[in-house]
């Protein structure tokens, strides 16, 4: 247990530090300095993060392209005309008429809600599993507006489906996690670090099946519940801290 924790703790110094920003989707929220921006881009760059990473970032750099590369002061105060340019934009199966549904919630929320921040405050309890009522109270006020797209719902997971919820737990971290390294923005103070849960992708799961650190034979919710439990025993203020050690074994060193 404790040569587990020595190696992981080794493997997060290794990763999480400033050359992890290049290659990864978080690039996209750093080219910002503007909280809302930062903000918006890092939801749209989890969101849109599957397939290869190069991609992901190029997609992303498309879509802020078409926003003037001022996502909130576009959300705030575009007309009409200016959607036009997104009927083209495509990424995998997020197609236009999410992209026009995630800038219609956006916009609409932006109008008289400072930060993202409080539509993820809903299903807050304070308690260090509050992450399951976040999230899917989340999910319910995203797609509450009267023409949300049914279609649209799939881009956003939630564990009311029993999904892992990889990009947006992705995305909390983002926003959530506070330390030196420069990597996470740790803007969000009313969600805890304690509280979040590791984004379970690919690499993250293959790893931490040969670590020990998962035993479910699936990989949905309970299967990342699982995991940042077993990682809590190692760091219980800032669990999901190791992320940056699973995914960085799983990707960079085909562990």
């Amino acid at each position: 247990m404790q040569n587990l924790k020595d190696f992981l703790d080794e493997k997060v110094e290794q990763y999480n530090q400033p050359g992890f920003i290049p290659n990864d989707p978080i690039c996209i929220p750093h080219r910002f300095s503007k909280k809302q921006d930062i903000e918006i881009a890092g939801f749209f760059a989890a969101i849109l993060a599957w397939g290869q990473r190069k991609t992901i970032i190029n997609k992303c750099l498309e879509l802020f392209h078409l926003m003037d590369d001022a996502p909130h002061d576009f959300l705030l105060h575009h007309q009409d005309s200016d959607l036009k340019r997104f009927l083209s934009f495509k990424h995998r199966t997020f197609n236009e008429v999410d992209t026009l549904y995630f800038i219609h919630f956006l916009g609409w929320f932006y109008q008289s809600h400072d930060s993202l921040e409080e539509a993820f405050l809903k299903g807050q309890t304070g308690q260090v599993d509050a992450m399951e009522p976040i999230l899917a109270q989340f999910h319910r006020f995203f797609f509450s507006l009267p023409d949300s797209p049914s279609r649209t719902k799939k881009h956003i997971a939630t564990p009311a489906r029993k999904a892992a919820c990889k990009r947006i737990n992705m995305y909390l971290r983002w926003m959530v996690r506070s330390d030196e390294k420069g990597v996470d923005f740790g803007l969000w103070k009313r969600i805890s670090p304690a509280q979040l849960i590791c984004p379970c992708d690919l690499h993250v799961d293959r790893v931490g099946r040969k670590l020990g650190l998962i035993t479910r034979k699936q990989t949905d919710w309970l299967t990342a519940v699982e995991l940042t439990q077993r990682l809590r025993e190692f760091d219980p203020l800032d669990p999901v801290k190791y992320d940056f050690a699973l995914f960085g074994l799983g990707i960079e060193e085909k562990f």
